[in-house]
């Protein structure tokens, strides 16, 4: 069993892109960065989301939240995915972000799960990347956030998402090692 995760800001305001090479006049701006944003952190599996969690406006990742939140998941796992939580293959992929690699971190997964390995800088094996981040973008295209409050309609985004959704996310990374390995972990489309 394989347990995905990873961080995704949410900007308030999302506007629609455009993708054409052939009308460069169509294209829309890049996003404001620096605009009101909040972080999304989300572990998932084939089956579905197993936790997220909204974090407030400005805040971030640190390793005192990560570690809690793996212990979130963990209560999480045990909850709705009983029938996987006391096997000993269960499997977490995520990326090396520093507090996803501390000590303390790696201390308390040992007792959980195995950590699959992850090489640093490679959006193309990370499942929450190559699929989940890139249908939710399109998802949330047009959509526009006026308090926290109201950036809880992810729930709905979520929701919407059917298990064929997240199966075929988790299955499509045997496949994608396989390219990584073959163009010797250059980037691919």
């Amino acid at each position: 069993m394989v347990i995905t995760g990873d961080e995704k800001w949410i900007h308030y305001d999302n506007p629609k892109k455009r993708k054409s090479w052939r009308h460069a006049s169509t294209s829309t701006a890049k996003q404001n960065i620096h605009g009101k944003k909040l972080m999304l952190c989300i572990w998932w599996d084939q089956l579905g989301v197993v936790y997220y969690e909204l974090l407030k406006p400005n805040e971030t990742i640190t390793e005192a939240l990560y570690r809690t939140q793996l212990m979130s998941l963990s209560r999480a796992l045990k909850k709705k995915r009983a029938h996987y939580y006391f096997r000993h293959d269960k499997i977490l992929l995520h990326d090396n972000a520093r507090p996803h690699i501390v000590a303390s971190v790696k201390t308390y997964l040992e007792t959980q799960m195995r950590v699959l390995p992850h090489p640093p800088y490679s959006p193309h094996i990370a499942p929450s990347d190559y699929h989940l981040f890139r249908s939710m973008t399109h998802g949330l295209s047009k959509q526009h956030f006026t308090s926290y409050e109201d950036t809880k309609n992810i729930d709905d985004w979520i929701a919407s998402k059917d298990e064929a959704f997240f199966r075929r996310g988790i299955h499509m990374l045997p496949e994608r090692w396989e390219k990584v390995v073959a163009n010797d972990g250059h980037y691919f489309e």
